[in-house]
């Protein structure tokens, strides 16, 4: 009886393990990197673009690495993964703390990329879909934490470093300590490769067995067949949820790394004090990610009964909406569209691209095809330095913004016009 209550309940235990490491990863990475910049631009006399390029190197090094957790785990299970994972994003904070020059910048950066991707989403969409037969439910639980983290960055960043007398090194350091800490623990939690493989295998039966039996109209796709990567990619779908992914991370990284230089340029060329814009920046970047959370709660509760399609319609069109507002957000009531534009947006579609993907294609293939997904984040890392370049040249972020939204209604056209792929011919 008590094995039966242990398996029944672990799961969710490793569900809260997986979210807590989402978490602290996203709130000391992407949610904190914005924050700190100004402060090292100003100690260590950078330019935005070469600091705005910090940025991006740390997205391109977490795209890039995306095959990496793939083979990882199908060689040395999911806990090595992780293990590892922790050990190199511990090393990328400590670079960061360290860092005296560019170059060592950029390292420490490119480090705390790598083991972003192999400590977070890849491994724990890898078990979470194993262990889980109605799969929007625990992700959107997964991917809320993580926007809590980035919630949590800024205020982390302002604590911290109000604390330490505006060090932003120690900051650093602590970010280090923290990630070996949560990523050891998380990794002793998951069970062996076998353990793994029969949940999964138990799994996949549940969810072919509903599959065949779900009425012609039911409102959420869900299919019957074991995609092979190769079929996967012979689809235009296929194609269309890498692209949505690309858009969000667009969007997200620039406007985690811009919006605070952007809405504070803004603010003291309406008269307020630099410091309080800065503030002000800070604190809708928070709410941003807030947003983010909000969206991934009520999307995990409705992506098993709603077509995730529908949900992914609506957060491309939110990205743009937000887009649109950040790039002339002098007021307020601006910067609450924003906010809630893009956090809503971001939350929303990489909850709803995770699902589609299963949904269509199976979970038999989903590790191999949800990091050919995240590949896209090494080209959309480019946005932060694209916009630090636009802004050496042009003198403001605003035309980055309207680029990004220009780009992201095209998207939104194409998810509006797809529909499930057919199943191959055997």
């Amino acid at each position: 009886m008590t094995i039966d209550i242990a398996s029944r309940f672990r799961p969710w235990l490793l569900l809260a393990a997986f979210s807590l490491l989402l978490f602290l990863i996203t709130a000391s990475t992407y949610g904190s990197l914005g924050v700190v910049l100004p402060a090292m631009i100003g100690e260590l006399n950078w330019s935005f673009e070469k600091a705005f390029l910090g940025f991006s190197v740390l997205g391109v090094f977490t795209g890039a690495s995306s095959w990496l957790p793939a083979i990882l785990i199908r060689r040395i299970g999911v806990r090595g993964t992780l293990l590892v994972g922790a050990v190199v994003l511990a090393g990328g904070f400590v670079g960061l703390a360290n860092a005296e020059s560019l170059l060592s910048y950029y390292v420490g950066a490119a480090a705390c990329g790598v083991g972003f991707q192999m400590a977070a989403l890849i491994p724990g969409t890898h078990v979470l879909s194993s262990l889980f037969r109605q799969r929007a439910l625990p992700f959107g639980v997964y991917f809320t934490f993580g926007s809590l983290g980035g919630a949590a960055g800024p205020w982390m960043v302002l604590t911290l470093m109000e604390a330490s007398g505006g060090d932003w090194r120690a900051f650093w350091m602590v970010q280090g300590v923290l990630a070996a800490i949560v990523g050891g623990g998380c990794a002793l939690m998951v069970g062996g490769s076998k353990w793994l493989a029969a949940a999964a295998l138990e799994v996949d039966e549940e969810v072919e067995q509903a599959a065949r039996q779900a009425p012609a109209n039911a409102r959420v796709y869900r299919t019957a067949h074991e995609w092979t990567v190769r079929q996967a990619l012979r689809t235009p779908q296929f194609y269309i949820l890498v692209a949505a992914y690309f858009s969000h991370l667009l969007v997200g990284v620039t406007v985690a790394s811009v919006s605070v230089s952007h809405l504070t340029e803004i603010g003291v060329a309406a008269g307020v004090a630099a410091v309080a814009a800065g503030a002000l920046a800070a604190k809708m970047l928070s709410l941003e990610a807030l947003m983010q959370t909000l969206a991934r709660l009520a999307g995990g509760a409705l992506g098993d009964r709603v077509d995730p399609r529908w949900l992914l319609v609506f957060a491309q069109a939110m990205l743009v909406i937000g887009l649109l507002a950040l790039a002339k957000a002098a007021t307020p009531a601006l910067m609450l569209v924003y906010a809630i534009g893009t956090g809503v947006g971001f939350g929303l579609t990489v909850l709803a691209v995770t699902v589609l993907l299963l949904n269509y294609y199976g979970r038999q293939s989903n590790l191999e095809l949800f990091s050919l997904t995240c590949l896209v984040g090494a080209v959309s890392a480019a946005g932060p330095f694209i916009a630090g370049a636009m802004r050496d040249r042009l003198g403001s972020f605003t035309p980055t913004f309207e680029l990004f939204a220009a780009v992201t209604a095209v998207v939104f056209v194409a998810v509006l016009a797809m529909r499930p792929p057919r199943a191959p011919i055997a």
